[in-house]
């Protein structure tokens, strides 16, 4: 498999929030690669500095140390004509889609102006629009309403449409399905899977959830206070992890019976990352 993207020994420091606080560096040295139609997933507890590696591949955080490479170009500290550039291969889905989509723009405008940013004609960009409605399964009239007239799971259509605009190579999904509810999931990570094999986008899949990870996922990193403890296929992260770390995160997830959860609850409490 070609490789898409490459991070290599990548750091992050961000300040300290007081006066004399020193800087706290959130990313040590994290290393991962996502080949050409492949979802890497991202796993890790909040604060782990997951969501800090996608927005160092987009551009919004400055890396201190390390290297961030598209397609074999060192794009780390990439200016904003190259940015503005990469937009076209490069695009993000957000975790809320009810702050990511501006409530002002018709569905429509949403979806066109990524496409007239690029250069697209007027009639162009309407043509695309309709075909991005019917990508994502929402109707065609959906062009002329407004965000507000649309549910959590219809509106997150509406931000994967968008993302899919200029026909990218890569889309960072940051914990794109964790704002809905469960059946919603199911259906966004499906509608997911289906454009990924009918374009051959791949994605940089960024969760919390073990659970999402395993059904989207064609290998998994998992983060662990800025650090990747564990790297490798779905299945086998997902099922038989070997880092302690990672064996508390599947032990975490729910279950229905209630003596299984008592005794994973017990096996998890045993275990120290």
């Amino acid at each position: 498999m070609t490789t898409l993207l490459e991070v290599n020994d990548l750091r992050v420091t961000y300040p300290g929030r007081g006066l004399r606080a020193r800087p706290h560096e959130v990313l040590h040295s994290v290393s991962l690669t996502v080949g050409q139609g492949e979802t890497l997933g991202v796993v890790g507890e909040s604060g782990s500095g997951k969501t800090t590696i996608g927005r160092s591949v987009l551009g919004l955080v400055a890396p201190s140390a390390g290297t961030v490479r598209f397609q074999g170009h060192d794009i780390t500290h990439a200016g904003r004509k190259r940015r503005r550039a990469l937009a076209r291969d490069i695009q993000v889905v957000f975790q809320d889609p009810h702050s990511s989509l501006n409530p002002a723009l018709t569905i429509g405008d949403i979806l066109s102006e990524p496409l007239i940013v690029q250069g697209a004609a007027a009639s162009e960009a309407r043509t695309r629009v309709t075909e991005l409605l019917d990508q994502v399964g929402l109707p065609k009239d959906a062009s002329q309403r407004l965000p507000r007239e649309f549910s959590g799971g219809q509106r997150q259509r509406v931000a994967i449409a968008r993302a899919l605009a200029p026909a990218p190579r890569l889309i960072v999904c940051d914990e794109p399905v964790s704002a809905l509810d469960l059946t919603t999931q199911a259906r966004v990570l499906d509608l997911l899977i289906d454009i990924q094999r009918r374009t051959g986008v791949a994605y940089l899949f960024i969760s919390h959830d073990l659970a999402v990870i395993r059904h989207i996922s064609h290998r998994v990193s998992v983060i662990h206070r800025g650090d990747i403890v564990e790297t490798g296929p779905a299945g086998d992260i997902t099922t038989s992890p070997e880092h302690p770390y990672t064996q508390k995160l599947l032990l975490a997830a729910p279950v229905a019976n209630p003596a299984e959860q008592r005794r994973r609850r017990a096996a998890r409490q045993l275990l120290r990352p």
